[in-house]
């Protein structure tokens, strides 16, 4: 099986990172991680990526708190490039990406998003399905294009809604089932079992 070539994008703790190398280490997923990059210069994901011993860069935060500045783009694509990186995975990774990093990874960015998409796109969407009242939610691995989280949907995993949840209880089961289906998704990239160029 061939083994995929992966950057992280990351703002956040980390998790799903550490869910992905972690399988990898165990050889349960034929990956190699090769740069993790975060928007955040203390982002705990960067410590992941240490403790791991996975190369790691910082990106300038630059003016706006949802996307990267133009110069800021082209220099990520030149890291991903230059690390041969084959399939963008974000792992909560806040900012939207545009032309420069879409059209340079074409249908090899992904990004899990915690509910059953199309419902919920956005930010704190375990907090709208709650507040919805819903029976179900879940998360989603879908390829990046240039909407918000409006790509085509690769897989879903749902996640029941407890009658006493809070907004954090339901959050914490969500990202347990990100952390598996993350890295299986991942597995079937690389297995062929999905395209991942245009």
């Amino acid at each position: 099986m061939k083994v995929l070539t992966l950057g992280i994008l990351g703002s956040g703790k980390g998790s799903n990172c550490s869910a992905i190398l972690e399988k990898i280490r165990d050889a349960e997923l034929p990956a190699e991680v090769r740069l993790v990059i975060s928007d955040v210069a203390d982002a705990g994901i960067l410590g992941v990526a240490r403790k791991f011993g996975v190369p790691a860069a910082t990106l300038p935060q630059g003016q706006w708190r949802t996307k990267l500045e133009p110069e800021a783009e082209k220099e990520l694509v030149r890291l991903l490039r230059g690390a041969g990186v084959e399939l963008v995975v974000l792992a909560g990774f806040m900012r939207i990406l545009k032309a420069p990093v879409l059209d340079a990874f074409p249908r090899r960015i992904i990004n899990v998003h915690p509910s059953l998409l199309p419902k919920y796109p956005g930010r704190e969407a375990w907090v709208q399905a709650l507040k919805a009242g819903e029976m179900f939610t879940g998360c989603t691995v879908h390829f990046v294009d240039s909407g918000v989280d409006t790509g085509e949907i690769i897989a879903q995993r749902e996640v029941p809604v407890m009658p006493d949840d809070t907004a954090a209880s339901l959050h914490g089961r969500i990202q347990h089932a990100e952390r598996e289906l993350y890295p299986e998704v991942i597995g079937q990239l690389a297995a062929g079992i999905f395209a991942v160029d245009a």
